[in-house]
């Protein structure tokens, strides 16, 4: 049965009996809260590692491959952080699970190329660890496309989407991203640029818009400019959110997230109909 997160982020009911999540923490609190958690959401039992030695041991004895690790940046065998760096060497996604945070931890976080991160600093700190792990599980089942004529900006955006379990596609042109989004109709988002040589975002918006409402497609526009009108003309034309370069992974990450799980109520209520 679907039902809302405390972000707003829908839940569809469904489980993940395939799944095999590894929880890296020594606290006996939030290993039983994780637990508990997880199965009751997702019907996972996840595997509870309380040291690094554990951590190891559950990696090289189980040929099958770990899915998404739930980490503490410290784990008794493992003071200086090496338990993440051993997930992150072998490749495995992590979210970091931490009541130690400043800001000089987050830049080495994000470095670091984790999925996310959770503080343990509030009543509802389970709850969003939850909605991170499902996240994580189900973003697959998004694409989204984005537009800029900048190589780096593309995959900058690109890069830090992939980390999140999206499908990509990247376009260097608004010609080349009506082309995409007429032969890809599953795109669920666009991020594109304002500034572009050939359609800037404005007039690609206002196309796109011709064809698609904010029902079956959110669009997000960005722009490195200084001029705060830009968000008010980006809406005006059938925009859905508009950012000012330079952000921060954090804001993007959430207004994604934001606009994706308002299109999702859309299609859940649109589907009870």
């Amino acid at each position: 049965m679907a039902f809302l997160g405390i972000s707003g982020m829908q839940y569809s009911g469904e489980t993940f009996p395939d799944v095999r999540i590894i929880v890296a923490e020594d606290s006996n609190v939030f290993t039983s809260m994780i637990s508990t958690r997880m199965n009751e959401l997702f019907g996972i039992d996840v595997e509870i590692c309380r040291t690094f030695e554990d951590l190891q041991a559950a990696n090289e004895l189980s040929d099958d491959p770990v899915t998404l690790a739930i980490s503490n940046i410290n784990l008794p065998g493992a003071e200086n952080g090496e338990a993440l760096e051993y997930l992150i060497d072998l490749n495995i996604p992590v979210v970091v699970f931490t009541g130690t945070f400043q800001e000089q931890t987050r830049e080495k976080l994000l470095s670091k190329d984790i999925v996310d991160y959770i503080l343990k600093d509030n009543i509802f700190a389970v709850e969003m660890l939850a909605e991170s792990v499902y996240r994580f599980l189900t973003n697959h089942r998004h694409h989204v496309l984005i537009v800029d004529d900048s190589p780096t900006a593309r995959a900058l955006l690109s890069s830090r989407l992939k980390r999140y379990n999206f499908r990509v596609s990247v376009a260097e042109s608004g010609a080349k991203a009506l082309e995409i989004l007429k032969s890809n109709p599953d795109i669920g988002l666009v991020v594109t640029d304002y500034n572009m040589p050939d359609i800037d975002g404005f007039e690609l918006t206002r196309r796109i818009r011709g064809a698609r409402g904010s029902h079956e497609l959110r669009i997000i526009g960005v722009s490195s400019s200084t001029n705060r009108l830009l968000s008010a003309r980006f809406l005006k034309v059938g925009g859905n959110d508009f950012m000012l370069r330079p952000f921060i992974d954090e804001e993007f990450y959430c207004r994604v997230n934001q606009n994706l799980d308002t299109l999702v109520q859309i299609r859940a209520a649109t589907a009870r109909k």
